[in-house]
């Protein structure tokens, strides 16, 4: 197993471009499910969730190549309908199965999902609304069994909570369901967006992109899609609020602004400078340097709202600021995992139920020290804090940042990080 080296207190300088964002690329991956044919994803990145998924796909008769970040998958034998526990218990979004093969075949067996340590996440949302639709559904030695003869029927499915993955595997279940469907307080992540366009590409009749209601008209046949992954908002915002944190100047390329609305405004509060172009944004230091960096508060809240994946990087800015702030967690329960870590690198935070204190200090109030990632967020959380830590930080359990991250440590080096794997 590796461990993550950095040798901290170097500003972060130049351009770094953002990968494809694997909160979309699972459903994608996903959605071929739907239709025989062969199909092609665009700047699908290489993680090690993709990399599961995948395999996940293999073990449902689907084959698969990969030339660069060009994914080919041919779904013209697909026969199996289970996915086993040893793929899922690595993945929730291995959960993302069920909707399409109910959809295609007419039956799912879907071992529970597991995934990051973060609180629970249950599924209940996708149970219910495939219930909504005629399937039947049983949980049984840890697994959904669904089943369903003929066609599902459309229907009114109301979330009490937006759930992105609810919300794409009802999506994929509801696009051959005779008649209308419509799912009311949908999630609105820009991932569903790219979900709700290959769809329609496929063939399927869906309105409401962007929005918390969705209207779904079935249709009777798809066709295999060419589709292109938007690029990860998360992963852009880890790097902006990393060259922030470090003291440096630099630009991320190949990203949408638009898709991070409140982190930028959460940035420019503190005083960062933030410049936004077509598919750039550049990060500058506060006029008079980064000693008048401000606390700011942040309230995770479904999107547009702040993410709760980019909670834990900005609470590693914020051990760096001047004053006292405060982070609410409204989405996961458990899901300050990352503050004994930074506490272990000198940052003065108390946790109280779901809001965490953050009273901020100077650069120099940071020190390289042994850590652990708890979670795939955290982990960033904890490359940032090193990076602006001054003296080495050592980060075990790397395994975490390789299902969210391409290429880290080659990218943070092109901005001139003193960072490297060894292992453990």
């Amino acid at each position: 197993m590796d461990k993550l080296i950095i040798e901290g207190g170097k500003p972060l300088q130049g351009e770094v471009r953002i990968s494809g964002a694997k909160n979309a690329a699972l459903p994608l991956i996903a959605a071929t499910l739907l239709t025989s044919g062969i199909h092609t994803l665009r700047n699908v990145p290489d993680l090690r969730d993709t990399r599961t998924m995948l395999r996940l796909m293999e073990n449902l008769g689907v084959r698969h190549s990969r030339e660069h970040d060009v994914v080919t998958i041919d779904t013209t034998d697909l026969y199996h309908a289970e996915a086993a526990y040893d793929l899922v218990k690595t993945m929730r979004a291995s959960v993302l199965v069920l909707g399409p093969l109910v959809a295609r075949l007419g039956k799912a067996k879907v071992s529970l999902p597991g995934g990051c340590a973060i609180g629970a996440r249950p599924i209940n949302f996708h149970i219910t609304g495939l219930e909504r639709l005629g399937v039947t559904c049983k949980l049984e030695n840890g697994y959904v069994d669904a089943s369903i003869e003929g066609r599902m029927k459309g229907d009114v499915i109301y979330f009490d909570i937006p759930s992105v993955t609810g919300t794409e595997n009802l999506l994929m279940a509801a696009v051959f369901a005779e008649g209308k469907t419509v799912i009311k307080n949908a999630a609105r992540e820009p991932e569903v967006g790219n979900l709700v366009d290959m769809l329609n590409l496929m063939g399927a009749r869906i309105e409401g992109k962007g929005s918390d209601r969705l209207t779904i008209y079935g249709v009777e046949h798809l066709q295999p899609a060419d589709c292109a992954i938007i690029p990860d908002r998360i992963e852009a915002g880890t790097y902006l609020l990393a060259i922030a944190a470090s003291g440096g100047e630099g630009t991320i390329t190949h990203c949408i602004p638009e898709h991070l609305p409140s982190l930028l405004e959460k940035m420019r509060a503190t005083g960062l400078q933030i410049e936004e172009g077509e598919d750039t944004i550049t990060v500058r230091q506060p006029k008079g340097g980064y000693d008048r960096l401000q606390s700011v508060d942040i309230t995770t809240r479904p999107y547009p709202g702040y993410p709760t994946d980019l909670q834990a990087q900005f609470m590693a800015l914020m051990t760096l600021c001047s004053d006292v702030c405060v982070i609410q967690e409204t989405i996961f329960e458990n899901r300050f995992m990352h503050v004994p870590e930074l506490m272990r690198l000198g940052a003065n935070i108390r946790v109280d139920g779901h809001s965490a204190v953050i009273n901020g200090r100077s650069l120099d109030g940071l020190t390289g020290a042994p850590v652990m990632a708890t979670d795939l967020r955290a982990s960033s959380s904890l490359v940032i804090a090193g990076l602006a830590a001054s003296g080495r930080t050592e980060i075990s359990r790397i395994y975490h940042l390789e299902r969210g991250y391409e290429k880290l440590v080659e990218k943070l080096s092109e901005l001139g990080a003193s960072v490297w794997k060894e292992k453990e």
